[in-house]
């Protein structure tokens, strides 16, 4: 698949929505920034495999309700070549189902329809940089399936997955991490305490549901910096994604 170094620096982007009003609007937000080019459009989900082995994008944004194959059938499929670009679901419903089997599919991120064009631009170029964009409301619904578990995003429950398991766990293994555990904060070192104190703030913004771009704007740093902040945090912390951040920032406290 094409890096986003390729084609001088362009991010390559495929649009997946049965609206064409839709798509052109997608289209007209998108072309508009500096580094993402939309290279193509389709109305389902055997369209966008079709079309993504055609053209071969790095970031396929998509729709998930849609006639014929939807967006979860269309991204299970994506995701299953052997150079998959990264998936982002955009959709106008939240429902614990739909969130879930996004993440589940394969998915790298979750945006409402009404995303606004910034945060878009910001999660379509994270996502060719393989990081996890969740729209705030979507991240907070996140983290209260996987408390209300009574454990992180990732870790199998007595009858997970199975049929007529709603809200399954199983679900949130696309957020799995390494290792696991219940969310009643452990007795111990808390692990919040590798971190720095800016990171620390960052960690606590990141569980409030704020994108790069609003902590950026909050703490009057770059998005640079603070991409480059939430990376350590990852890393230090040993997660992949911010829905993991949020999870151990509420399990051991937030400052």
């Amino acid at each position: 698949m094409n890096s986003p170094e390729d084609s001088a620096g362009q991010i390559r982007v495929l649009l997946v929505d049965d609206e064409v009003l839709m798509r052109a609007g997608l289209r007209l937000i998108l072309d508009g920034a500096e580094n993402i080019t939309v290279v193509g459009e389709a109305g389902n989900g055997h369209e966008a495999l079709q079309q993504v082995q055609a053209l071969q994008p790095d970031v396929v944004l998509m729709d998930i309700r849609m006639p014929g194959a939807d967006g979860i059938e269309g991204c299970r499929g994506v995701r299953a070549l052997e150079q998959p670009p990264q998936v982002l679901m955009l959709t106008a419903f939240d429902t614990d189902a739909f969130i879930l089997d996004a993440l589940e599919s394969g998915a790298v991120g979750f945006l409402l329809k009404d995303t606004p064009p910034r945060q878009l631009v910001q999660a379509v170029q994270d996502a060719a940089a393989g990081t996890s964009s969740v729209s705030p409301s979507v991240l907070s619904r996140l983290i209260a399936v996987a408390t209300a578990h009574g454990r992180r995003p990732g870790v199998e429950a007595p009858g997970a997955g199975e049929p007529g398991s709603a809200a399954a766990p199983s679900a949130l293994a696309a957020l799995a991490t390494p290792e696991s555990t219940t969310t009643n904060a452990p007795a111990g070192p808390n692990p919040l305490d590798v971190l720095s104190d800016r990171e620390r703030e960052i960690a606590d913004a990141v569980a409030r549901g704020l994108t790069n771009t609003e902590i950026a704007e909050e703490m009057f740093l770059s998005i640079t910096t603070v991409k480059t902040h939430v990376a350590r945090i990852f890393t230090k912390l040993d997660v992949t994604n911010r829905v993991q951040v949020a999870i151990i920032v509420l399990e051991h406290g937030s400052r």
